[in-house]
């Protein structure tokens, strides 16, 4: 198995250094050049030369490249054109906020799901069977923002029981010390924070986590129905175990493996897809950071943004793959 994980994290690289070459590729595919388009047409000769020098532009495409990859390698992601502060420290902040969104949303959705897919599944054609799939289908095609825009109305404005937007109420002062508002308010010991905090995820947490919920409470019914027509399901109902044992001892087991695989795309898909969610709700994260650097065309918050979030989605499709050897020893054989 250690082999198997080896070459899994070996094959990782390519796809890593991949990523950095598009993100490298960024500045030079825009039409015309790059400082003038970033500092736009009115900028004059010697602020175009400026910032070329700055980044790193008047030098062979080669050794600009290598160049970025050396600051890369050295947590250096360069310094942000719009606010002049490092692009590291302005997206570890973004991406703490989106993390812990993503989180909470993916609690959601596979604690609703996995138990919803499951009960469908068992009670195959029922009430519930078909209510929970009609859902499922209603989660999945629903626009988040209308839902966002709907669940604000709703417990915010007319009955006023969750905050409409950010993170945590202006009266709390909780020093940022990881950046996670649940993390930080528990080190404070603000346990009044830690619920506001709590309260702020709830609606945007709900909204992210339908699309995930409805997805993984389909792939849970439908790998759960396969395995409950298998022959040793039929043996083990032969030999009188009763239904629960069934199920949770050797059915959800043997159904996980594409339940995973589901889970881990969707968390990487939310990491770098909450841009509608982060900008209902007014969340200072990835999504929305990302969305504001394109449209201010600042190029180097944008290369470390992909790189963040591809490193990401690599790890965790990383860790799907370990986690699959660790549930079916077999496929580490393969």
């Amino acid at each position: 198995m250690g082999n198997a994980i080896i070459k899994r994290i070996l094959l990782v690289l390519p796809v890593l250094i991949g990523v950095s070459i598009l993100a490298f590729s960024i500045l030079h595919f825009i039409p015309g050049d790059p400082a003038r388009v970033i500092l736009g047409e009115r900028a004059t000769a010697q602020a175009v030369i400026e910032l070329q020098e700055k980044l790193g532009l008047n030098e062979p495409l080669i050794i600009q490249y290598f160049s970025f990859m050396k600051n890369i390698i050295n947590g250096d992601l360069g310094t942000s054109i719009i606010t002049n502060e490092s692009v590291t420290t302005e997206l570890f902040t973004a991406f703490a906020a989106t993390l812990e969104l993503t989180i909470f949303s993916m609690i959601i959705a596979i604690v609703v799901g996995i138990a919803a897919g499951t009960l469908a599944a068992v009670k195959q054609y029922s009430i519930f069977d078909n209510v929970s799939m009609v859902g499922a289908l209603v989660g999945v095609s629903m626009p988040i923002f209308w839902l966002g825009l709907l669940m604000i109305w709703l417990f915010s404005y007319k009955l006023g029981i969750l905050p409409a937007s950010g993170r945590l109420a202006v009266s709390f002062d909780v020093p940022r010390i990881t950046n996670f508002i649940l993390i930080d308010t528990l080190m404070a010991g603000n346990f009044a924070a830690f619920k506001d905090g709590i309260l702020h995820l709830l609606m945007p947490g709900f909204a992210l986590a339908t699309i995930p919920m409805a997805i993984i409470a389909r792939m849970t019914r439908s790998s759960m129905l396969e395995v409950m027509r298998q022959d040793y399901i039929r043996t083990a109902r032969a030999k009188g175990l009763s239904e629960k044992v069934i199920i949770f001892k050797h059915a959800i087991k043997n159904a996980f493996l594409p339940i995973i695989t589901v889970i881990g795309l969707q968390i990487g898909l939310l990491l770098g897809g909450a841009v509608m969610t982060e900008t209902v709700f007014s969340l200072p994260g990835l999504g929305r950071k990302m969305y504001l650097s394109i449209m201010a065309r600042d190029y180097p918050m944008v290369q470390g943004g992909i790189l963040v979030i591809a490193f990401f989605f690599v790890l965790v499709n990383l860790i799907v793959d370990i986690t699959y050897m660790f549930i079916d020893p077999r496929i580490s054989l393969d």
